[in-house]
């Protein structure tokens, strides 16, 4: 089928509109997680202390983890067919889940001008270019034309990229093996348990942080598509496409050190070997980038139309509104990626444990409400109205949620705040876990006897047009 405009936002997908497989997802996953920042993400862990072969079993943990939470949200989107943050609505309520939106846009453009400066460092080199403001504004000309087309031009974008990702990463393995003595970077630190709980946060907030807008991608697949089909194609697309570039990251860290530090990207095109291989890796980096960039600019539309539609009780938007909402959302991560580029891997650290704490706790109580108070039972057509169901705001949730956040706070180890217990444990950072588990509890002894959910599943009227 050609790729045409997308029509639908936040609405529900009738049926006649489905489409798919499960595989779809795993390339799509695993094409957004062929790319050079969970390179950096990986190489993290060695560049603050860890030894290569700990730092990779870390990431291993985490991104399994964190993938196993990732891979739930995204077997909400066939049986609901709508957008992930709507779904938050069932539990937070309809003006209550703008809370959780506001932080998910800031997570969006955080991780979107990130990918930026690194997209935009590769595009400069393929066309020779000194400035950073060009290869950064034609990669957001680029997510802006793939964003606006929407859902299937996405999912297209994620086969070539998993693709391209895997032809190009297998290639700069094969280098760094050729140049690098790998086998003798494993193990040649001690254990140290600070860095290797850092490389499982590392991991698993990598993979948490795609949870508020995982369902927006499999939405579209069939009513009778299994869970466990999406949840699986989903958990090993991302998994194995995150951990690949991750341990590439490790084992670059522990081989060179500072002068990846240097500079990410043109180390990478030094290890293809330069000249025309390099630039093919570049347009590899740019590829990988704009997938999931092109995710985050998606996403960050539908979260800002979310909350907006919250008050304005509309689902439907016209085409200029879209492209509006789009150009608005690309255009405040290339400001910040040209004003962000000093000091881009300890600002990027901070970043993704930060927006990890924000997200634990939303991630812990959808989930547990979904799967285990509502037991997949939710009023569709209520999710757009205040007035119905869910209401405007749900305290239970939403107290939840402040305490989901709170009680990480003591076991935070950022670079501008160190938590008092996270110095008794020696610098662990050890607060996802601990807002996951204590937000899960809390919401489902408190859910349990204050949720009312429908005895089944309700679809609006059209859902079912043929």
């Amino acid at each position: 089928m050609a790729v045409q405009v997308e029509r639908r936002t936040i609405d529900v997908i009738p049926d006649r509109e489905r489409h798919g497989l499960p595989r779809n997802q795993f390339t799509l996953w695993f094409g957004a997680n062929m790319q050079i920042t969970a390179i950096v993400d990986g190489a993290l862990a060695v560049v603050f202390g860890a030894d290569a072969l700990w730092a990779i079993i870390g990431l291993l943990i985490g991104n399994v983890a964190g993938g196993v939470v990732m891979a739930l949200h995204s077997a909400q989107g066939p049986r609901m067919g709508i957008p992930q943050m709507i779904s938050s609505r069932a539990q937070f309520g309809v003006y209550g889940a703008c809370i959780p939106l506001v932080l998910t846009v800031l997570m969006y453009l955080g991780f979107a001008a990130t990918g930026t400066v690194l997209s935009g460092q590769a595009i400069n080199e393929i066309v020779n270019a000194d400035a950073p403001v060009v290869g950064i504004v034609i990669f957001g000309v680029l997510t802006l034309l793939v964003a606006t087309v929407g859902y299937r031009l996405i999912h297209l974008l994620g086969r070539v990229a998993t693709v391209v990702g895997a032809v190009g990463f297998t290639y700069l393995a094969i280098q760094l093996f050729a140049e690098y003595d790998v086998g003798a970077l494993l193990g040649a630190k001690p254990f140290d348990i600070v860095t290797f709980l850092l490389a499982i946060s590392l991991g698993a907030g990598w993979q948490l942080t795609f949870g508020p807008y995982v369902a927006d991608y499999s939405r579209y697949l069939p009513r009778d598509t299994t869970e466990t089909s999406t949840f699986v194609g989903t958990f090993l697309g991302s998994v194995i496409g995150s951990q690949w570039s991750m341990t590439m990251g490790a084992l670059v860290a522990a081989a060179v050190g500072d002068e990846f530090l240097a500079s990410q990207v043109t180390f990478i095109g030094d290890l293809a070997g330069g000249g025309v291989v390099a630039v093919l890796i570049y347009l590899v980096i740019v590829t990988g980038k704009l997938a999931v960039n092109c995710l985050n600019a998606y996403g960050g539309f539908m979260t800002m139309l979310t909350t907006a539609t919250a008050f304005t009780r509309s689902y439907r938007v016209s085409s200029a509104v879209r492209v509006a909402f789009i150009f608005g959302f690309i255009l405040v991560s290339v400001l910040i990626a040209l004003l962000a580029s000093a000091d881009f891997l300890n600002r990027f650290r901070d970043f993704v444990l930060l927006i990890l704490m924000a997200f634990t706790p939303w991630s812990a109580i959808n989930l547990t409400d979904y799967y285990l108070i509502s037991k997949e039972r939710v009023d569709v057509p209520a999710l757009y109205d205040p007035d119905a169901r869910y209401g405007r705001w749900n305290v239970t949730a939403l107290t939840c949620y402040a305490v989901g956040i709170a009680v990480q706070i003591p076991f935070l180890a950022q670079s501008l705040y160190t938590g008092p217990l996270t110095e008794a444990l020696g610098g662990a950072d050890i607060s996802w876990m601990v807002g996951l588990v204590v937000t899960g509890v809390l919401y489902y002894v408190w859910a349990k006897r204050t949720s009312h959910p429908p005895d089944r599943i309700i679809y609006p009227a059209e859902a079912h047009g043929v």
